[in-house]
């Protein structure tokens, strides 16, 4: 079990996390300096927050990174609480960029990304550090360039931890521990919402856990009924890492991590009651297991945050905003 499923997931579970944060780093530092003040001027109201929360997740690819953002700004005074409750229904729909994109089965893809990534990094490296050109060695389009050439190599790395992941499939469907977690399932899919919820907030990223719940679903080791609980169990799973990034911040600061799991958690309880609905729809709009899978995450975060969209414009929330 050791060398057939652990060793293996982890490495996966390694160059997935190291491509999820290249990706996120670099298109931190392309955008990074412009962002912290999109999101001041641009959130004056809760629609006008989730349309910057959802571009502001699709761009940086992780909805962890917009959250702890609008945390810290929170935390600094910089941003009110009323003003994050719209970005955070945004970024619930902007990372599901990140889970269409696992669900195409790009895996093939990652080997031409790595070697244009490095292709490209030392073209940078020709022009900048070894100053074959002096003449341009400082431009610009240097760094954009750079950051764009390590947004590709975090890409390929990431599907290729998929693709490491998703392969230790065979060897889990053998496992005594999967076939009693399946036997639990046949009785109550909360038991996959539960997993869902506890493997998320282990590992800290939803996309890894959805990630391996395609590939299981796509050899036929779990099916798409209990896949789907799991997704939304990985939806409360996520709340964790606003959770503690909220500690030792000020009031404003929590009840921003706060609002993220009064979302996520009463959405997936919300929609639990109608897996079986979702796993019709998605299979009416995808024929791929693993796009089922990406489709009914799609479908759940912009359901929930059309839902609680309207609660965002109470009175008692807009009171709190001392800028009105």
């Amino acid at each position: 079990m050791v060398q057939t499923i652990l060793i293996p997931m982890l490495l996966g579970f390694a160059v997935f996390m190291c491509g999820m944060k290249l990706m996120e780093l670099a298109l931190h530092r392309l955008a990074g300096p412009y962002l912290t003040r999109f999101l001041a001027r641009s959130t004056a109201t809760p629609i006008h927050g989730l349309v910057i929360g959802t571009a502001s997740t699709a761009f940086l690819q992780s909805s962890t990174a917009v959250t702890v953002i609008a945390i810290g700004m929170v935390n600094a005074g910089l941003l009110t609480f009323p003003r994050t409750l719209g970005i955070i229904l945004g970024t619930n729909i902007g990372t599901c960029i990140t889970t269409e994109l696992i669900g195409l089965n790009l895996n093939k893809l990652a080997m031409p990304l790595l070697i244009v990534a490095m292709c490209t990094w030392l073209v940078t490296a020709l022009f900048g550090e070894i100053r074959l050109f002096p003449a341009i060695r400082s431009a610009r389009w240097l760094d954009t360039l750079r950051s764009s050439s390590v947004v590709l190599c975090g890409f390929g790395l990431l599907l290729t931890g998929i693709t490491m992941m998703q392969g230790v499939g065979p060897a889990v469907q053998d496992s005594p521990l999967f076939g009693w977690f399946l036997d639990k399932a046949d009785d109550s899919l909360w038991w996959g919402l539960a997993a869902g919820a506890i493997l998320t907030a282990a590992v800290h990223s939803s996309a890894a856990v959805i990630g391996i719940i395609m590939g299981f679903v796509s050899i036929g080791a779990m099916p798409i009924e209990l896949g789907i609980a799991v997704v939304l169990g990985a939806n409360i799973g996520t709340c964790a890492t606003a959770l503690l990034a909220s500690i030792g911040g000020t009031k404003a600061g929590q009840y921003v991590a706060w609002s993220h799991v009064v979302l996520n958690a009463g959405g997936a309880l919300l929609f639990m009651p109608f897996t079986g609905e979702l796993t019709l729809l998605s299979e009416w709009i995808s024929s791929s297991p693993a796009g089922q899978i990406a489709h009914t995450q799609t479908i759940f975060n912009i359901l929930s945050s059309l839902f609680a969209l309207p609660f965002c414009y109470l009175g008692a929330f807009r009171r709190l905003d001392p800028v009105r």
